[in-house]
């Protein structure tokens, strides 16, 4: 029989605070190969007409291709 008491170092704690305010962004999560997304809510009467990511991209490329374009290939 073992009499020795768990070291109070080895157990975890029920619950951890974090200090998000001094976290850094992860400096390899850009590289991981996967296209960065950006997720957009649309209004209701939107989404019953675009039901797809596929659709919403389709169109907004095509209204992208008709917008001025500047100088530095940005639109206006």
């Amino acid at each position: 029989m073992n009499d020795k008491s768990p070291n109070s170092n080895d157990e975890m704690l029920p619950e951890y605070h974090l200090d998000y305010h001094s976290a850094k962004p992860n400096r390899f999560a850009a590289k991981s190969g996967k296209p960065k997304m950006t997720v957009v809510v649309l209004d209701e009467d939107v989404a019953q007409v675009f039901t797809t990511a596929e659709s919403v991209n389709k169109v907004l490329r095509a209204l992208i291709e008709t917008m001025p374009q500047t100088t530095e290939g940005e639109t206006v």
